[in-house]
């Protein structure tokens, strides 16, 4: 198994979701973004429980443009305090291969080409 970063936010707002993932993998910092919700937070925020409806992205990138991905999100992120979670996961040898190959960094050097994958995020 080959290690990959996901990296995990949320957003008020689909619209807000869809344009911080536009970005990411139009920059080449993700290799793809996933979006679902809404999904029902529960949270304390100033000392009072809150409630609300928000949209999850999920990105795969490697581990090493996840600093310089999280950077990103932050970057204009509509919350003052975003939650902004790297992990560390485990995938085979071709989806590393490939994300390595959607954010631009092959082992080779080249950008481009084919890794026999059928490019699903």
């Amino acid at each position: 198994m080959h290690l990959i970063a996901e990296i995990r936010t949320t957003f008020p707002d689909r619209s807000h979701a869809e344009a911080c993932a536009e970005r990411l993998v139009a920059t080449r910092l993700a290799a793809c973004v996933q979006i679902d919700g809404p999904v029902r937070s529960a949270y304390r925020w100033q000392g009072v429980v809150e409630r609300a409806d928000e949209w999850r992205c999920t990105c795969k990138t490697t581990i090493e443009r996840g600093d310089a991905c999280s950077g990103a999100i932050a970057t204009g992120h509509p919350y003052g305090v975003p939650e902004i979670l790297l992990t560390k996961v485990a995938t085979s040898l071709e989806y590393a291969a490939w994300v390595r190959e959607a954010v631009g960094e092959c082992g080779d050097g080249v950008e481009g080409g084919s890794t026999g994958t059928d490019g699903a995020g």
